[in-house]
């Protein structure tokens, strides 16, 4: 197992994004101070239920995220509640939602 981290800057302040990386698949999350997106190896709407704004990037089998390089250039694909009371849509740029996020 590998785990990578990247902080991204946005006019809002910094989010921080890390990718932990077995073979042949990864779980990678970008986190600001009010939420997460995170490819989609992780439950929305369950993180709803205890109150965090979450949001999905567009990753599939044949085009992962990938690397952390790559997650800003993704779309958004589900979002809870929580992430749509901060401005997050559907597809969305991922990078307008970080700054959403921080």
């Amino acid at each position: 197992m590998q785990i990578n981290t990247k902080t991204y800057q946005t006019a809002n302040g910094m989010v921080e994004g890390v990718q932990t990386k077995w073979e042949g698949f990864n779980i990678l999350i970008v986190t600001g101070g009010k939420g997460f997106l995170a490819c989609p190896a992780v439950d929305v709407e369950a993180c709803g239920g205890y109150g965090v704004a979450a949001a999905l990037v567009e990753s599939t089998p044949d085009n992962p995220i990938k690397t952390l390089e790559r997650f800003p250039d993704r779309k958004v694909t589900e979002v809870n509640a929580q992430a749509k009371e901060l401005g997050v849509k559907e597809g969305m740029d991922v990078k307008e939602a970080f700054a959403l996020i921080a």
